[in-house]
């Protein structure tokens, strides 16, 4: 036996179809076994992990993180990223391309896969960023609609519709048509409508008040733009993610027209903050799109409910302490989630607002299917060995201090959550642990790049 061997004995399997006791065995990182009524011995050699107790979950898979490299190490790298990501129970990464420079070639996108291979603990998929110009990079990437293109560690094209900086935002509509025209895969959008953005600046550029950030950004100016991705799908055949819905009325209007091509997602922090704890908190909760009103907030619970939304992503986009007490509106937007997104969700289903099997379904099966992942998101056999093994039984309340990410801080300081990882195994490597008793922060069980590995789309 070696690594990537390993047994879980007597946990609550979150399984597709099921929640049971049983046991897990992960051989050479792949799942050999799952025995629902237990009864698996130990062999010679083999890491036995005792679950009884706790749930054991798939290794939750975030689809939309911004770990800032290159270019931004002070905000996060894509090891330090990783590594929140293993404490909170998230296996496997999905990194968008808005970096400095930009990542919109296969040089940009080799880096950041090698670098990944150097420093992560978890899988790791990356975005290759859209420009006016780069079609040619982007085919080299991804290919075209007849030849299409999968290079393991590269998962779509991301598309900055509105709210971007340099070359990475594309709002005209020819080059919208030459992207969803000349390309294959899978695109995801950032909708938001650059024209009515630009419009409406002047009747909110003198506001200091941070609750005029969702009101320049409104629902009108994020519909607009989904309702623009969507026809572009359509015409050009072309699967499309919309990102991080916020508004009710884009959910309502998804339900009845998105069909087999589009898939959407819902962050954590949507589902949980509206304007209320906005005036409370401040711009520790800015973000692009803007944390909305509660009426929102229980619009993407319903639609997520009913399968409208197909996942969940954090938009993990981390700024420093420094940068966040400018204030609005000189903050920057965007706020890290990635290690406690499990956690919270797991807090929302002990509370009665979804299951833990519907957690599963949005956070582990979700994006796998979304985004073609092989061998991720269920605990079958034959899929990966990435697990999180779960403590349900308390809650603790959380701090900065108890964070990874590097700049020190989360947006649920001061919340009372369950479901932190105890374990979280990564293709049969323990790659975090916390202690009974311990440190809520846990601590690190695999070095750099000793875990993990470039995911694979069919």
């Amino acid at each position: 036996m070696g690594a990537g061997d390993l047994l879980v004995k007597g946990a609550e399997m979150v399984l597709p179809d099921r929640i049971v006791v049983g046991d897990l065995r992960v051989a050479s990182g792949v799942i050999s076994t799952v025995a629902p009524d237990g009864g698996l011995e130990p062999l010679a050699g083999e890491t036995v992990i005792d679950g009884e107790g706790y749930l054991l979950m798939p290794g939750a898979i975030d689809p939309q993180v911004h770990f800032r490299e290159p270019g931004q190490p002070d905000k996060e790298t894509i090891g330090s990223g990783s590594r929140a990501a293993a404490a909170g129970g998230v296996t496997s990464f999905l990194d968008m391309p808005n970096n400095i420079p930009a990542a919109t070639s296969m040089v940009a996108m080799q880096a950041k896969i090698d670098s990944a291979a150097r420093t992560a603990v978890t899988n790791y998929g990356f975005f290759i960023g859209a420009t006016p110009s780069n079609i040619s990079d982007l085919v080299e990437v991804i290919g075209t609609p007849d030849e299409p293109v999968q290079t393991p560690g590269v998962c779509g094209i991301k598309v900055f519709m509105g709210s971007s900086t340099g070359d990475l935002l594309v709002h005209q509509q020819e080059h919208l048509e030459t992207i969803f025209g000349g390309t294959g895969g899978i695109i995801a959008v950032h909708a938001e409508d650059e024209d009515r953005l630009n419009a409406r600046r002047p009747e909110f550029e003198n506001r200091t008040d941070i609750a005029a950030h969702a009101e320049w950004r409104d629902d009108e100016c994020a519909l607009i733009a989904t309702k623009r991705a969507m026809s572009l799908a359509k015409e050009f055949n072309h699967r499309l993610h919309v990102l991080h819905l916020t508004s009710g009325v884009e959910a309502d209007w998804l339900a009845q027209n998105k069909g087999s091509l589009v898939t959407t997602e819902v962050c954590p922090q949507h589902l949980t903050f509206d304007q209320d704890d906005v005036e409370r908190i401040g711009t520790r909760l800015q973000m692009n799109p803007p944390i909305r009103y509660s009426q929102d907030r229980e619009t993407l619970w319903r639609r997520l409910l009913d399968g409208t939304i197909d996942c969940i992503a954090t938009d993990h986009a981390p700024h420093t302490l420094e940068n966040k007490a400018l204030g609005f509106p000189m903050a920057h937007s965007g706020m890290p989630g990635v290690e406690t997104s499990l956690a919270l969700m797991l807090s929302h289903a002990a509370d009665g607002k979804c299951t833990v099997s519907d957690v599963a379904r949005w956070m582990c099966e979700g994006p796998a299917k979304v985004y073609g992942m092989v061998g991720k998101g269920c605990l079958e056999e034959g899929f990966d060995g990435d697990l999180a093994l779960v403590d349900m039984q308390g809650r603790r309340t959380i701090s900065d201090s108890d964070t990874w990410t590097t700049v020190g801080w989360t947006p649920l300081a001061g919340m009372e959550l369950t479901g932190f990882a105890r374990m979280t195994v990564v293709g049969g490597v323990q790659v975090h642990g916390r202690s009974t008793g311990g440190s809520l922060r846990g601590e690190p069980l695999s070095k750099p790049g000793g875990a993990g590995s470039a995911l694979k789309f069919a």
